[in-house]
């Protein structure tokens, strides 16, 4: 079927529902980011393939809302189909909520499926719709009846996840939970984000591309610690472990009924923004609930020594082979064939040969002049550009390994270069020292330091539709909260032991793209009368292309950090390369 086939199909099922605006969302069930290809709902009925967006079908009209790291990419993958493309963050622009208001009249119904539907989402849906009479209706799964090919979810078995890397056992991590339960004068915790059940568990999985994560649901009380999968997924030595920590084993769906079964003298907490309105609905109207972020969002965002000693290990792994590849390519470009494909091809075939290697932390972007404008970029099979030795190459990428999780962009000077984008790529790197050089106060969010990164760009009247930096997790989501450097107010304390990415950029439709991305670790500098003061160490170790650099645009200050850290670069890399890798890794990391 086609798009529009695909839409009529849903407005057939929506007639007979008695509903007139359907909501997909881009979630499954634990309301993450990434998600597996059985839930990729809203990609099958609008053709969108960006990780964030929701649409909304009405009985004549449909929509498609997502960020600006994907405004560029949509507008190109809505093309031929009757989805419209509304510019999240855009001024002017309705959200998919005010859509509905809009849209609907008095007595109609909107609906959505309530697996796939946050307890925040439908606080807002609920915001905008009051005094409508518009009627909010959580429906059965519309699309499942529809997708005749839809993909199976995965059987692969879970496995552990040795403490010799987490740093800290699950049965610590459980008492953590029951402290800041015993705060709350709570009885229960119902835990629903993959993320944070693979850190509380220590347990690993395959249900997710590029995310170590399995479909299940934890809840914690006094006295037990249950999770909830599929029963299949666990082997007798993983079976047995938990057993030995005190953690029992049930059926995936078996945990609505033992919501329902709690008693009405409980208290029941959960992170409002993961778990979804099915499962609130299992839960008694007379039983106190604790709405709040995951404990455990807080807990693993900051590494434990263990963590951080062994993510300084995978940097460095990871390090080395991004100097193999780039090497590669300089010595490759030009004389063999080379595409935006086989490019990303070659970088995965490196990296897979490291030790404790586990995969690809995301698909990596590979963007090719004009085609690294996306910034969420896919090239495809159908779809995809021929490297020349000229111009600008955009390969953002991570790994996962046992030891840690990386995320790290380069733009590569391929050859001959406009003297725009030599201005434009120097901007971007100032804008990536200024960050790396902060010292900020202990009482700093995210959205204090944005200005640093972002400040070059804007002098010059450039900006970039996105964040800044997100957190890092540790063999887990390339995304991690809660903590983000970005525009808007994230309203969490920047803390030692956090690691968040720094990578600004220019991205000009039809030109080029850069990004230059380093992964920071946050640490504590020094005490004055004043408090506190924190500062990042880079822990990304990889050349910056000096060759576009305009020296002129460097202060003296910056030309020192570029310097110290190519520096640190070749003495952390060297001793783990050959001789003629050596030799290319200290002419790449020269002093200016």
């Amino acid at each position: 079927m086609t798009i529009n086939e695909r839409i009529e199909a849903l407005r057939g099922l929506m007639k007979k529902h008695n509903v007139h605006a359907f909501i997909i969302p881009s979630c499954d069930n634990h309301q993450g980011e990434y998600v597996g290809d059985y839930f990729k709902s809203r990609t099958w009925i609008s053709g969108f393939t960006g990780s964030a967006g929701t649409a909304v079908i009405t009985l004549n009209k449909s929509g498609l809302w997502t960020d600006g790291r994907y405004h560029i990419q949509a507008a190109h993958q809505l093309q031929g189909s009757e989805v419209e493309l509304f510019k999240d963050g855009l001024p002017g622009v309705k959200s998919y909520t005010e859509f509905i208001k809009y849209e609907l009249k008095p007595g109609e119904r909107v609906a959505f499926n309530g697996k796939v539907f946050s307890v925040n989402s439908l606080k807002s849906l609920q915001c905008t719709l009051e005094d409508t009479n518009i009627e909010i209706v959580p429906e059965e799964d519309l699309i499942d009846l529809i997708w005749k090919d839809r993909p199976s979810i995965p059987k692969d078995k879970i496995f552990i996840h040795d403490v010799k890397f987490a740093g800290k056992s699950r049965v610590e991590k459980i008492k953590e939970v029951r402290d800041e339960m015993a705060k709350h004068k709570a009885t229960a915790y119902v835990f629903a984000s993959l993320e944070d059940i693979i850190w509380l568990t220590n347990l690993r999985g395959n249900d997710v591309h590029n995310n170590p994560f399995f479909l299940s649901y934890v809840l914690v009380t006094t006295n037990s610690c249950t999770l909830y999968i599929d029963k299949d997924k666990v082997d007798d030595v993983t079976k047995n472990a938990l057993s030995n920590d005190g953690v029992s084993i049930k059926n995936y769906d078996d945990i609505a009924e033992d919501l329902k079964n709690l008693n009405d003298t409980d208290k029941v907490i959960y992170d409002p923004s993961r778990l979804n309105v099915w499962l609130k609905s299992a839960i008694k109207s007379t039983i106190k609930v604790c709405e709040m972020r995951d404990v455990t969002t807080n807990l693993k965002a900051i590494k434990n020594p263990i963590e951080i000693e062994n993510i300084m290990k995978s940097q460095v792994r990871d390090g080395v082979a991004m100097v193999k590849f780039n090497k590669w390519l300089n010595d490759t470009i030009g004389k063999e064939t080379i595409t935006e494909i086989s490019a990303s091809d070659k970088l995965e075939e490196i990296r897979a040969q490291g030790e404790n290697y586990m995969g690809l932390s995301f698909d990596t972007i590979a963007g090719y002049k004009e085609n690294a404008a996306m910034m969420h970029y896919c090239a495809t099979k159908d779809n995809f550009a021929t490297l020349k030795p000229e111009h600008f190459f955009l390969v953002d990428s991570g790994a996962h390994y046992l030891d840690g999780t990386t995320d790290i962009t380069r733009t590569f000077a391929l050859g001959k270069f406009t003297d725009e984008e030599m201005e434009d790529y120097t901007l971007v790197l100032k804008g990536n020292i200024a960050l790396s050089r902060a010292i900020f106060l202990n009482e700093a969010i995210g959205t204090s330091l944005d200005v640093l990164a972002r400040r070059p760009l804007w002098e010059k009247g450039l900006d970039y539709k996105c964040g800044t930096g997100h957190g890092v997790g540790f063999f887990s989501t390339v995304h991690e909260g809660p903590h983000q450097i970005r525009k808007n107010v994230v309203d969490v304390l920047l803390r030692p032991g956090m690691v968040v990415t720094n990578e600004p950029g220019v991205y000009k439709e039809g030109k080029h793209g850069i990004r230059i991305e380093n992964d920071l670790l946050i640490e504590k500098a020094f005490d004055t009368d004043c408090g506190t003061f924190l500062k990042f160490r880079a822990i990304t170790f990889c050349p910056i292309d000096l060759k576009p650099v305009k020296k002129e645009l460097l202060y003296s200050e910056e030309i020192q950090w570029l310097n110290d850290y190519h520096k640190e670069v070749f003495d952390r890399l060297s001793p783990y390369l050959n001789e003629e890798e050596t030799a290319w890794l200290k002419e790449a990391t020269r002093s200016i």
